[in-house]
């Protein structure tokens, strides 16, 4: 009888896990055929007034050669480690 109800319940289960991940998604609404979102002329006005705001734009600085990047990390390091060695 115990095999009977582990039987019932394990199929229920499955039942109840299948049912779980079979959930339907809710509908979409349909797109308006109205034309476009008057929006989007809005956000379109504020792209053009942010990228006037940058005309100029930064300058990148030029790379530093690889043994100029690792002298600046090691004293980086350095003085992150000098700082936490003073904070004791």
């Amino acid at each position: 009888m115990r095999r009977l109800y582990a039987w019932l319940a394990g199929a229920a289960g499955g039942l109840a896990a299948y049912r779980a991940f079979r959930r339907r998604r809710p509908e979409l609404e349909p797109l308006a055929a109205e034309g476009p979102d008057p929006r989007a002329d809005e956000l379109r006005a504020r792209l053009v007034e942010a990228r006037e705001g940058d005309a100029e734009p930064a300058a990148e600085p030029e790379p530093l050669d690889p043994e100029a990047r690792r002298r600046l990390v090691h004293e980086q390091g350095r003085a992150v480690l000098d700082d936490m060695h003073a904070g004791e």
